[in-house]
């Protein structure tokens, strides 16, 4: 169970600009066991890692929707082998992809959005894991997105919060950049999911990711189709302050 002392405006004050390490710090602090830490197979092994040195055997969970790249699976195990965590794989209900499959084909998020199938392969079993801790950890920057430009250290997540059960969601990274990012990733040497070097930055799905041109914005190669607005999968469009 959470800390009863929690209070999130107070938190988030005392929060508000401070470094990733104090941030998990104090998420473990309030939470421990009651946390867990999500890692998509890209950049945010720098969350990992530093979650893995403060409480070694943390839990981390990571989603398999099927469709990622032979690379990111490759990278997941490397991860896996490598730090002291305790990683779990989340996969969909067979049945609601099936169930899509069957309607739709597999690429019908090229027609008309990709808000379903990501519903299905992302939204629906992170849904069923959060549903089961008190807080959990991203790997979110406000670099990253306009939607995500004005992301908090520590907020309730709107979107997986219940009217029995209140969750709440630490971003360690808000306010670093991706060129901070990677001099940490190059500080201790971590290793990294092998798109990077081929171009990608933002890392997703096989059939949704594509490399970015020199200077384009990182979420360029997501969801390259749709609008810029758009460029969430339904883990964190909720949470974002215009949003609202």
């Amino acid at each position: 169970m959470s800390n009863p002392l929690f209070d999130l405006d107070t938190l988030k004050a005392e929060l508000a600009g401070h470094n990733p390490r104090a941030i998990l710090s104090a998420a473990l602090d309030y939470f421990n066991n009651n946390l867990a830490v999500s890692f998509s197979g890209a950049e945010d092994v720098a969350v990992v890692h530093l979650a893995s040195r403060l409480k070694p055997g943390i839990n981390v969970f990571c989603l398999d929707t099927g469709r990622l790249h032979p690379e990111t699976y490759r990278f997941i195990e490397q991860v896996r082998e490598q730090f002291d965590i305790n990683l779990e794989i989340l996969s969909p209900s067979w049945q609601e992809l099936e169930n899509l499959v069957r309607s739709k084909g597999l690429f019908s998020f090229y027609k008309d959005g990709h808000s379903e199938c990501c519903g299905v392969r992302k939204v629906s079993p992170l849904r069923r894991k959060l549903s089961t801790v008190g807080a959990w950890v991203t790997g979110q920057r406000r670099d990253q997105n306009p939607t995500r430009s004005v992301l908090d250290e520590v907020e309730l997540d709107t979107v997986f919060s219940t009217p029995e059960k209140s969750l709440y969601k630490f971003n360690p990274m808000a306010q670093w950049t991706s060129a901070q990012v990677w001099d940490y990733i190059e500080a201790y040497e971590l290793p990294y999911n092998e798109l990077h070097s081929k171009g990608f930055i933002s890392i997703g799905c096989e059939p949704c990711t594509r490399s970015v041109l020199p200077n384009q914005h990182e979420r360029a190669g997501r969801w390259w189709w749709e609008d810029v607005t758009k460029k969430e999968c339904g883990l964190h469009v909720g949470n974002v302050h215009h949003e609202k």
